[in-house]
């Protein structure tokens, strides 16, 4: 099918490669003029605005936004809106809030426009393994896009959950126990590293030992053993991690629904704690984010 990308950064721009490679026609925009070059090496029809990107799709278009939360999403969203027309459909790939995701919904259906809202996980790492993909919209939107759903999405790894705004929801979870599981290994590890009557332990041959046969294997265990190989005490990195957004409304939700949930709001505290201070549990979870989405961190200052 043919499809648009609008928002080319770690996961947009490797989103449209494999979608290329999966033998889509791929129109991409980003307000870097370097990252629609890549995305046109790589296969693409690049594009040097909205309008432009608007007027090289065929009826009806199907136009997916890969740009930050908040209000990157909701000014795209509004100028695409006054760009398309009717039998067309917006997919939002980012972390939005579900809530935002039922409005977009809700105002685009008057205008005869689809939504989607696709939780995407997968980090850096979905161009060679794919995305695992939650969606929720209209049996409609999703008949739409599904050719390019399944493409990004690794055998069995996509899933309409719902009406507007349950893929979002369902994101978000994953993501609260996401916050819960990291928080869990860095802590282990730490016990690991500060016992005293084994002052040695070999860290990164530990998590690789886990991730055979062991009951807490896992892709965040393998992405543990290779950050501890790089850097077994992890020194590298400035014990500062950032939350953003899920894990907090994780957190709501759980409050709304009168659901217990101390494991993913201690996690999230953890998160702000580390911000006021220098632990090894810290430093694991900065190096875990770094690792399988490519996300920033902080260099230690050096001695």
């Amino acid at each position: 099918m043919q499809i648009a990308m609008i928002g080319l950064g770690r996961m947009g721009g490797n989103m449209v490669t494999r979608l290329v490679q999966g033998g889509h026609q791929v129109v991409a925009y980003d307000r870097s003029s370097e990252a629609v070059q890549t995305a046109v090496d790589h296969g693409a029809t690049g594009a040097d605005s909205l309008q432009d990107l608007v007027s090289k799709l065929q009826v009806p278009r199907a136009v997916w936004v890969m740009v930050p939360a908040g209000g990157p999403t909701e000014d795209t969203i509004k100028e695409l809106a006054g760009l398309l027309s009717a039998g067309d459909t917006i997919i939002d790939g980012g972390n939005s809030n579900w809530h935002d995701s039922m409005r977009r919904a809700a105002e685009l259906e008057p205008k005869g426009l689809r939504f989607v809202d696709a939780g995407t996980s997968g980090g850096v790492w979905g161009l060679q393994v794919g995305y695992c993909l939650m969606a929720g919209g209209s049996d409609e939107a999703i008949a739409h896009v599904s050719p390019a759903l399944i493409t990004l999405a690794p055998e069995d790894g996509f899933k309409h959950c719902g009406p507007a705004g349950s893929g979002h929801f369902v994101k978000m979870v994953h993501n609260g126990i996401e916050y819960g599981m990291m928080q869990a290994y860095a802590e282990g590890f730490d016990i690991m590293k500060s016992a005293k009557v084994f002052p040695n332990l070999d860290l990164p041959g530990i998590a690789e030992l886990w991730g055979h046969g062991s009951v807490v294997r896992s892709w965040l265990l393998e992405l543990a053993a290779d950050a501890l190989k790089k850097d077994p005490g992890l020194d590298g990195l400035e014990p500062y991690v950032e939350d953003s957004g899920e894990g907090r409304w994780t957190v709501l939700a759980a409050m709304d629904g009168d659901v217990p949930a101390p494991v993913i709001t201690l996690s999230l505290f953890e998160r702000f704690r580390s911000r006021q201070a220098n632990s090894f549990t810290d430093r694991m979870l900065a190096a875990l984010r770094n690792e399988f989405g490519g996300h920033a961190v902080k260099a230690a200052p050096k001695k």
